[in-house]
């Protein structure tokens, strides 16, 4: 007696996946995810030779290097962007760190608004082009939920976060919008912000996380897909962190 097997079908195939933040780290990796799931990927970032070397290694649909904060450009981006366009993940900017005191206004507006402006900024732009049942997703973190001295305002802007993320997935239905809260990553952008103390937070967070290793930037790729795909999930927060927010790491 033979059995027939049954061979999975791409997830994405046939939909438009767009980067903003592409070029390296989870953005990138997404981008190889989403294409081997069958997805045409549209990669964004500053740094054009960065960015190109990345469609390149992807096989991305096409690329556009340009400062996300622009608002300029990001229109002119939408704009040009032929549709439709299914999901669209944010990676672009990075965390504030240090004492509030130290801050002055437009720096507190940065750290707090600036995802949050960003978000507006593309939904407003995209969402026209998108598909109903598409995603947008956003990108915050776990470790700011917990108060302590070097983390500034840090922890105010991941407390905003789901609840914009809330508001935003009811404004903008049916396209879903869903939060990616991630701890440590070990992503370029993490080798930058730690420096020589980068092995040892790999060390230190190996030895207490429940997980046991370090999350990379497969595994949030991994996460964004899936919420990608499964059209039920909208304004809801996404934590991974390899519990890092229930230990002391």
């Amino acid at each position: 007696m033979t059995s027939a097997t049954t061979q999975r079908q791409p997830q994405l195939a046939g939909q438009t996946v767009v980067l903003i933040g592409g070029s390296a780290g989870i953005g990138l990796e997404t981008a190889r995810l989403a294409r081997a799931e069958g997805a045409d990927v549209v990669l964004t970032g500053r740094d054009p030779a960065r960015l190109e070397q990345a469609a390149q290694d992807v096989g991305a649909q096409r690329f556009a290097a340009f400062d996300a904060n622009d608002a300029t450009a990001l229109e002119r981006f939408f704009h040009d962007l032929p549709t439709p366009i299914d999901h669209i993940l944010i990676t672009a900017g990075g965390p504030h760190y240090g004492p509030l005191l130290d801050m002055d206004a437009d720096a507190v507006r940065g750290a707090i608004g600036d995802h949050i402006v960003l978000a507006l900024a593309v939904a407003r732009n995209a969402t026209g082009k998108m598909r109903p049942g598409g995603s947008l997703l956003l990108m915050g973190g776990t470790g700011g939920r917990r108060i302590g001295h070097g983390l500034g305002i840090i922890s105010t802007a991941t407390a905003a976060l789901p609840a914009f993320t809330a508001t935003l997935a009811l404004e903008i239905a049916p396209v879903r919008v869903n939060l990616i809260a991630a701890g440590f990553v070990d992503t370029p952008l993490s080798a930058s912000l730690l420096g020589d103390q980068l092995d040892k937070r790999r060390a230190a967070l190996r030895a207490t996380l429940p997980i046991g290793r370090v999350v990379t930037p497969q595994d949030v790729a991994a996460l964004a897909v899936h919420l990608m795909t499964n059209t039920a999930l909208t304004g809801a927060t996404y934590d991974i962190d390899g519990g890092q927010q229930f230990v002391e790491a």
